[in-house]
C-alpha cells in the first residue's frame, strides 16, 4: 500500500500502463496468429494482407515503447521469409 499521495498517483499510472501495455501485445500476438493461419491455410492474398496489418501494430507497439523495436523488426522480418517461401512453392 502506498504511504505518499504521490506513491499511490504512481501506483494507479503504472496500473493504467499495465493494462495499456498488456492490450497492445495481446492485440499482438493475436495479429501473429492469424499471419499463422493465413500461412497454414496457405492463402498468399489473406497472408500478405494479414503481415501488412501485423507489421503496421508491431510497428506501432515499438514506437510507443510497448516492445523493443528489435523484436519488431525480428517478427518483420519472419513474416517477410514466410512470404518468400510461400511464393516460391
Amino acid at each position: 500500500m502506498p504511504h505518499t499521495k504521490s506513491a499511490a498517483k504512481r501506483h494507479g499510472q503504472s496500473l493504467v500502463r499495465r493494462a495499456k501495455n498488456r492490450a497492445i501485445i495481446k492485440t499482438l500476438k493475436t495479429h501473429t496468429k492469424r499471419v499463422q493461419d493465413a500461412a497454414k491455410a496457405k492463402d498468399l492474398a489473406k497472408l500478405t494482407e494479414e503481415i501488412r496489418i501485423a507489421a503496421k501494430k508491431f510497428d506501432q507497439a515499438a514506437a510507443k515503447g510497448t516492445v523493443h523495436r528489435n523484436l519488431a523488426a525480428r517478427k518483420k522480418a519472419q513474416f517477410s521469409k514466410l512470404v518468400k517461401s510461400m511464393t516460391a512453392q
